[in-house]
């Protein structure tokens, strides 16, 4: 089927729209008419190459829509059905088997090589062949063709578009909180960095029961969203000292669990010195 798609023809280049052939969908696969998608800075990195995969190539891992058509074999959804996008995986290996995609044996292969895994593209133009299925999807496109494992089947009554984060931003975040970390209701949980994945720790964790949740940031607008989405405490790490401000809050005694969304080794140093005897950071 002729499709649009937001094409990443070389390293830096800008975001272009061309008109793609999208393959029929194979057995397992499922073609989705997108809806909307978030946008990451893994699709950033990857077209500036800081983490590699072969280009030209389409991006996108935060997409939501409905679902067009499946392949032999797809029972888990079917024409009509809203999802939202997520990850692939093999759902064979051993992590797969223990309920564990994300540390799937095989996730390069089905997330980042630009290619099925039988070393196709399901993704044509008239000047070559373009890289698609990245994360199991190709988001920036009018539709794209995931597999049966990476759909998950959402309420047609909710608005798609703001669900699509949930397939990447939304999911990192809660999931640290929520799956990693497991704090126990009425413990501290502090958030450094403010963004979709920090906001979505601060969600988690008041849905958690955590008693005290702090977001560190050094962007006003970010905290005061932070506030709106359950944070009991907010510091700007311009302001002030951050590990001062946390001792005082805790009496000295420090944060029980610790997220940092930043990735910067000085904030995640930070991070883990400010926890208490026992306590956690992710």
């Amino acid at each position: 089927m002729r499709i649009s798609a937001a094409v990443t023809e070389a390293r830096g280049a800008a975001f272009t729209l061309d008109s793609l052939e999208l393959d029929e969908p194979r057995p397992a696969e499922v073609v989705v008419r997108m809806v909307g998608s978030g946008i990451c800075h893994t699709d950033l990195a990857v077209r500036d190459q800081k983490r590699h995969m072969p280009l030209p190539a389409v991006l996108g891992h935060e997409g939501a829509g409905v679902v067009e058509a499946v392949g032999d074999g797809v029972t888990h959804v079917g024409p009509g059905d809203h999802v939202v996008l997520t990850f692939n995986s093999c759902g064979g290996c051993r992590m797969c088997a223990q309920g564990r995609p994300s540390y799937c044996d095989l996730l390069d292969a089905h997330n980042f090589a630009g290619l099925r895994v039988d070393g196709t593209t399901p993704l044509h133009r008239e000047s070559g062949d373009v890289h698609g299925v990245f994360f199991g999807q190709s988001a920036f496109a009018t539709h794209a063709l995931a597999n049966e494992r990476n759909v998950v089947k959402v309420d047609p009554n909710v608005p798609l578009v703001p669900l699509a984060p949930l397939g990447c931003g939304f999911q990192t975040g809660a999931g640290a909180v929520l799956n990693s970390l497991r704090p126990s209701a009425g413990s501290t949980v502090v958030v450094f960095g403010a963004g979709s994945v920090g906001l979505s720790a601060v969600m988690a964790a008041v849905v958690a029961g955590c008693t005290t949740v702090v977001a560190v940031d050094v962007n006003g607008r970010r905290l005061e969203l932070a506030r709106e989405v359950g944070a009991t405490h907010v510091h700007n790490g311009t302001e002030s000292d951050t590990a001062s401000f946390l001792r005082e809050l805790t009496a000295g005694l420090g944060a029980d669990f610790t997220v940092d969304t930043t990735g910067a080794a000085s904030v995640l140093r930070q991070a883990v010195d400010v926890l208490n005897q026992g306590a956690y950071a992710v």
